[in-house]
């Protein structure tokens, strides 16, 4: 398992609100855009990334994790096992507190990097279904 309880509470109570979510885009029928909204619905500001930069949920789009202008606490992954562990080191070179990949989302090289990047991951587990659980 990569993400015990703790880590998963923390990631979803302690570590703020802003969530940049890789792999957001207008789609409906995409996973990312129903965990983007329920994460929305749990308070969290959600910023889309993703190469064509749109917004979506209300809040503009950037092309790539370098592009946005302001800080981000959680890193949520929604690319293909193959990319994820690049997304990952953006995220630590972003100054991210977190990085969430989401279910099926699994790279063992990157988990380790990332945490000992000082970063707390959650691997292969979806905050829209974890997150109702905590309340």
């Amino acid at each position: 398992m990569y993400g015990d309880e703790a880590t998963i509470r923390r990631i979803l109570t302690e570590f703020g609100d802003t969530w940049a979510v890789v792999g957001l885009s207008p789609n409906r029928r995409r996973a990312a855009y129903g965990v983007a909204e329920v994460l929305q619905r749990f308070g969290k500001r959600v910023v889309p990334v993703h190469p064509k930069a749109e917004t979506v949920h209300g809040e503009p789009g950037y092309a790539s994790l370098e592009d946005i202008p302001f800080e981000v606490d959680v890193v949520d992954v929604f690319v293909n096992s193959d990319l994820a562990g690049l997304v990952a080191d953006q995220a630590v070179a972003k100054g991210a507190k977190a990085v969430w990949f989401q279910l099926g989302v699994v790279d063992e090289d990157a988990y380790e990097r990332t945490r000992k990047a000082g970063l707390d991951m959650v691997m292969d587990r979806c905050p829209a279904i974890e997150i109702p659980t905590l309340r």
